[in-house]
C-alpha cells in the first residue's frame, strides 16, 4: 500500500529467508502451523488506519447503545440461547477488505464482524518472528491503542483468567488439538498458562463443570470459549454424549456464546457508514435491485465462508427457503494491492477489539492480515498460490 516501502521489500526479499523464518516459525509447535503464512505483512498508511478505525468506533457506538440487546434479539437461532448473558462481548474482530471506490481510490470496506476470538495468541509471537527476519521500519507498528508485546499480553490475560487461579480457566473447543487453528490454542497456553480442553472431556456435575488432569479433577470456574456453535451443531451426533454448553452452568464465559451470533453478519444491516457495505435482511426485501450482479448472498448462520454466493442470481434466491437467515450485501470490489513476484495479491485487516469488564467500550489493540490472489479469502480458494495466506499489517505511526 506504500509504494516506496513495497518496492524495497521485495527487492531485498528472497526465498532463502523466507524459509529460514518459517523454519523457526514452526519449530515452537512443530507440525501444529497448518496455514501458509504469506511472504510478506501489509504496510499501511496513517489515513487508511483512521479510515478503519473511524468506521470500527462507529459500530461500537451501536453495540455500546442500551438498544443493542433489543436491536438483536433475533440474532440467536433457537435453541442455542445459552443462559447468564453478560452486559457485553470481550471481544470483537472487524474484517476489512482493501478495496477500490468507483474513483479507484483504494479504501477499507466491512467484509464481517465477529463478537468471538481469533488469532489473539498467534498473533503475539507471529510479529516478533517475522521482526526477526525481515525489515520493519521504526514508525510502524502491529499494536494499536498505544499497545505493544508485553501490554497486550497483560490485557489479554485480565480478560480471560481474570480473579481466577490459571487451573480454573480453560480455553474450550471442539476436539482443539485437530483444529487448523491450534496453533493459536498452544501459543494462548503458552503466554496464559491456561489448560487446553476439549469438550468432549468436559464433565458435569449439577450446575458444575469439571476437566481431569493427571488424574486429579479440576473445577472450571471460567471458560475462554472457542467451540463455534454452527461448527458444533454439525458435528454434533458424532460426539457422542457431551456436556450441554447452552443450560445453565455455574461457570464464567468470556466471551458469553451467544455475542457470537449478536455481534456478527446479523448486525450489518443495522450500520450505516461508508466503509460498511449496503446490506439487507433477504425477507426484508420487497423488490430485488435491479444489478444483482452487484451484490452477495450471504448466510447469517454459517463459518469460514461457507455458503457464500459471489455471482447471485434471482434463481439462487428463488431457491432460498429460509430468507430471514440470509442477507443480501453489496458487493465491494477487492483491490489488487500487494505487488508481488508475480500477479498482485488482495488483502484482508482484521482489527481486534478487546472489552474488559468495567470498561464502557471496547479498544483496538492487535490486528491479523490474510492475503488472496483466488475470488474469495481463504484457505481453501487459495491453494497452490504463493504470496498468499495469513499475515499482519503494520500501521505507520
Amino acid at each position: 500500500m506504500i509504494a516506496s516501502l513495497r518496492e524495497q521489500f521485495n527487492k531485498n526479499f528472497t526465498e532463502e529467508n523466507y524459509h529460514a523464518f518459517l523454519k523457526e516459525l514452526n519449530a515452537k509447535h512443530p507440525g501444529d502451523l497448518v496455514f501458509r503464512i504469506a511472504e510478506t505483512p501489509i504496510f499501511v498508511p496513517k489515513d487508511f488506519t483512521d479510515k478503519m478505525l473511524g468506521a470500527c468506533e462507529a459500530i461500537v457506538d451501536i453495540i455500546v447503545d442500551d438498544n443493542f440487546k433489543r436491536l438483536t434479539a433475533g440474532a440467536i437461532p433457537k435453541g442455542e440461547s445459552v443462559p447468564n448473558e453478560n452486559e457485553h462481548t470481550h471481544f470483537i474482530a472487524f474484517d476489512f477488505g482493501i478495496c477500490e471506490n468507483t474513483n479507484s481510490v483504494l479504501e477499507p470496506q466491512l467484509i464481517e464482524m465477529q463478537g468471538f476470538p481469533t488469532l489473539f495468541g498467534f498473533q503475539i509471537f507471529y510479529p516478533e518472528m517475522l521482526g526477526k527476519y525481515f525489515p520493519i521500519p521504526a514508525n510502524f507498528d502491529n499494536y494499536l491503542g498505544g499497545y505493544n508485546k508485553e501490554s497486550y499480553t497483560q490485557l489479554l490475560k485480565d480478560i480471560i483468567v481474570g480473579n481466577h487461579e490459571t487451573e480454573n480457566v480453560i480455553l474450550l473447543e471442539i476436539n482443539p488439538h485437530e483444529q487448523k487453528t491450534r496453533i493459536d490454542f498452544y501459543c494462548t497456553q503458552d503466554y496464559l498458562n491456561i489448560p487446553i480442553v476439549s469438550l468432549t472431556d468436559l464433565i458435569r456435575e449439577n450446575k458444575k463443570l469439571y476437566y481431569t488432569h493427571e488424574g486429579r479433577k479440576i473445577e472450571v470456574k471460567r471458560i475462554y470459549n472457542r467451540v463455534i456453535f454452527d461448527e458444533l451443531q454439525q458435528q454434533k451426533e458424532s460426539l457422542g454424549n457431551i456436556v450441554d454448553i447452552t443450560q445453565d452452568l455455574d461457570v464464567e464465559w468470556v466471551p458469553h456464546p451467544n455475542w457470537f451470533y449478536r455481534i456478527s453478519k446479523y448486525t450489518l444491516p443495522f450500520i450505516k457508514n461508508p466503509y460498511v457495505p449496503e446490506t439487507f435482511f433477504l425477507n426484508e426485501i420487497k423488490q430485488l435491485p435491479s444489478d444483482l450482479e452487484n451484490y452477495v448472498l450471504k448466510p447469517l448462520f454459517s463459518f469460514a465462508g461457507q455458503g457464500v454466493i459471489i455471482d447471485v442470481t434471482k434463481e439462487d434466491i428463488d431457491k432460498v427457503t429460509n430468507p430471514e437467515n440470509w442477507i443480501l450485501q453489496r458487493k465491494v470490489k477487492y483491490a489488487d494491492v500487494i505487488k508481488t513476484p508475480n500477479i498482485p495479491a488482495k488483502a484482508e485487516i482484521r482489527i481486534f477489539y478487546f472489552w474488559k469488564d468495567g470498561w464502557k467500550r471496547p479498544v483496538p489493540v492487535n490486528n491479523l492480515g490474510r492475503l488472496s490472489k483466488g475470488k474469495m479469502i481463504g484457505v481453501r480458494y487459495n491453494m497452490d498460490k504463493d504470496w498468499v495466506g495469513g499475515t499482519v499489517a503494520y500501521f505507520e505511526k
